[in-house]
């Protein structure tokens, strides 16, 4: 139900919700009630970070090398004049599918031109079973790329078999060759096979099914996901001034607080209350939920909010969903809704598609996707 005749009855969810605030569930968000998260963006990118070990990060790409990382950047840029139709391509996608591959080439010196010595080489792919293959690939390079004619090898820094690089490979340095086994050639080819015909990598869904077609298991997919967490995080505005500056850098600063079912208050971390919909209890978890964490970081702007994501969402000049995320800035809110188009979710946008978040119980405070969280409703902006 949508339009004029939906008002009333939104606003009276709304006022419904904060009555029943200290019964259900004492300002906190939560899941909805009838329409959970989307399973592919919300578990893998935001349940997955927490898997591999990094819910508590600061956000830093320090663990790539300076080469690596230029070459990310470079092939993010460059991806327009190979796949005009690709959006979403960003450094951070690139980095996450390395990190799992190759820990960017770690051990490796890398030249100015981006040549990589030694070589990387996988296992001889033979069906021995030998690093997990149980499928033998025969050989489609004569040994050019793979160092063996005896069978295939995933090669370089992004581990391309060679049959794959022969139509895939890009000459990202512009040197006339195409080198699986150097960082620029072969940032732009993943680059080139992620995206391929013109993916939309800002949405969750194809972002995880071009991790897929790179690597066909579900927990690569949420690992490399979880990375690209992390290094998006790595990408947080630096040069904001006034109150917005204030509430995104308060928010940021709570990175690694572990999310707390009623927790939060103007002050800071509390403990929260019992319990969520599913059962968990903040009540000895010292942390914030999200709408804890947005009234905490706009209270050191002067802004009192109250201590409910759908309640929130009435306050601050309005910003509909049908105007896409690039509307958002740094320092709005940022909100999802269930199926019946009630807030059941709230976090503080950063720009470029991220946002600070506390996900779900389980997780602590960090930085997202805003596609981790399904039913994007607009957001807010109060100041």
């Amino acid at each position: 139900m949508t339009g004029p005749a939906s008002a009333p009855r939104r606003r009276w969810k709304r006022r419904l919700l904060v009555l029943l605030l200290p019964v259900l569930a004492a300002g906190c968000c939560a899941l909805p009630l009838m329409s959970t998260m989307n399973a592919l963006t919300a578990v893998a990118a935001a349940g997955s970070a927490t898997a591999v070990g990094i819910g508590d990060e600061s956000g830093s790409a320090a663990d790539i090398p300076p080469r690596m990382l230029t070459a990310y950047k470079k092939a993010a840029t460059g991806i327009k004049g190979q796949v005009p139709r690709c959006r979403g391509m960003a450094w951070p996608v690139l980095a996450g599918i390395a990190k799992v591959e190759s820990n960017h080439a770690a051990g490796r010196s890398i030249s100015a031109a981006g040549d990589i010595r030694p070589r990387i080489y996988g296992v001889l792919l033979n069906g021995s079973g030998a690093g997990g293959n149980t499928t033998s690939f025969p050989d489609t390079d004569g040994g050019k790329w793979d160092g063996t004619a005896s069978g295939e090898r995933a090669v370089g820094p992004f581990q391309f078999l060679p049959s794959t690089w022969e139509s895939t490979g890009r000459d990202g340095n512009g040197d006339g060759v195409r080198d699986p086994h150097n960082a620029d050639d072969a940032a732009l080819g993943a680059a080139v096979y992620l995206c391929g015909h013109g993916r939309d990598l800002s949405d969750g869904a194809q972002l995880r099914s071009a991790i897929l077609q790179y690597n066909h298991s579900g927990a690569y997919a949420d690992t490399v996901l979880g990375w690209i967490s992390r290094y998006r995080s790595a990408g947080t505005p630096g040069r904001l001034s006034g109150s917005v500056a204030t509430v995104v850098n308060a928010a940021l600063a709570e990175r690694g607080a572990p999310y707390s079912w009623g927790g939060g208050t103007t002050r800071g971390r509390s403990f929260g209350i019992c319990c969520t919909p599913s059962g968990k209890s903040g009540v000895s978890v010292f942390g914030f939920d999200c709408s804890g964490l947005t009234l905490y970081a706009f209270a050191k702007a002067g802004i009192r909010l109250p201590h409910n994501a759908d309640a929130q969402a009435a306050f601050g000049r309005r910003i509909p969903a049908s105007a896409g995320q690039d509307a958002l800035q740094a320092g709005d809110l940022v909100f999802f809704a269930d199926g019946s188009g009630v807030i059941y979710h709230v976090g503080i946008a950063l720009g470029n598609g991220t946002m600070v978040n506390a996900p779900r119980p389980g997780t602590v405070v960090r930085v997202d996707p805003i596609d981790a969280m399904s039913g994007y409703a607009g957001g807010a902006r109060l100041l």
